[in-house]
């Protein structure tokens, strides 16, 4: 069997997120920010909840047919403790409402479409990721 480069598998999940979210800002109007949408199901108006909450339920789904379909992909081991892991989300999910949006909606979505205020955004996710490895490794 023919093994492909790992890049290979990062450059072509690279392209179908640069399409998905293009699909989404052309046919739908929105930033595929996944902050944005979860809060949506929960405080936007009747008919905006639907999608959302279509959206949400194909990346669950889309993420247990990865597991079916190929389950070493999940097989990895969290080097850290769950008291760490739920600190880490609940840091992120305060940065999402600090920042107005996610690493998804700035960091792929606000940088294609050149806003200063999502580069700005990036710039410190990927600082304080940076940061916070060097002071746990």
């Amino acid at each position: 069997m023919f093994m492909q480069p790992d890049w290979v598998n990062a450059l072509l999940g690279g392209m179908l997120i640069g399409v998905s979210v293009s699909l989404m800002l052309w046919w739908n109007g929105r930033v595929t920010g996944i902050s944005g949408i979860i809060n949506g199901v929960f405080t936007a108006v009747k008919e905006e909840r639907l999608w959302r909450g279509l959206f949400l339920a194909g990346l669950i789904f889309g993420g247990l047919a990865l597991k079916i379909v190929h389950p070493n992909a999940f097989s990895g081991e969290l080097p850290t403790g769950a008291g760490i892991t739920v600190i880490a989300g609940l840091l992120v999910g305060f940065g999402t409402v600090l920042g107005s949006g996610c690493t998804s909606g700035h960091g792929v979505c606000g940088i294609s479409r050149l806003s200063p205020r999502s580069l700005l955004a990036t710039l410190v996710f990927m600082i304080a990721g940076i940061i916070t490895v060097a002071l746990l490794r």
